[in-house]
């Protein structure tokens, strides 16, 4: 009985992981930071861009397995996307914005309070990309 009790609880946390709505206005805000920084939840990245360059950083970011587009959009300069883990489901939320000539990201995690560098990670591989 104990281990159908545990079952249920996992495929009830892993059931509300994938089905959780999403509110886009709490993850869809402006990008404030203006220095690289590092969290346990996410990561903040900042570099020097064009305005095209957003645009790239939005298909190179399409490109990413288990990530869709939001919110916003490159022609506005500020732009939101999901990107969920293959086998859980859960959601990291990366925003993008074209500031003063430049490319400001905010990658962070949904549930919990450490990301185990994932958004770093994938973030940082995004701007390699774009670098490329």
């Amino acid at each position: 009985m104990t281990l159908f009790i545990i079952i249920v609880l996992l495929v009830g946390a892993v059931g509300y992981v994938r089905l959780a709505p999403t509110d886009f206005a709490k993850w869809h805000v402006p990008v404030t930071e203006v220095a690289n920084k590092d969290m346990m939840g996410g990561v903040f990245r900042v570099i020097s861009a064009n305005e095209d360059d957003l645009q790239r950083f939005h298909q190179i970011a399409l490109q990413t397995d288990n990530t869709d587009h939001i919110a916003g959009h490159p022609d506005d300069g500020h732009v939101t996307y999901r990107t969920r883990t293959k086998w859980i489901g859960f959601p990291d939320f990366t925003t993008v914005q074209h500031v003063d000539g430049q490319l400001r990201v905010h990658g962070r995690l949904r549930f919990g309070k450490a990301d185990l560098g994932v958004n770093k990670t994938r973030v940082d591989a995004w701007l390699a990309q774009l670098k490329n």
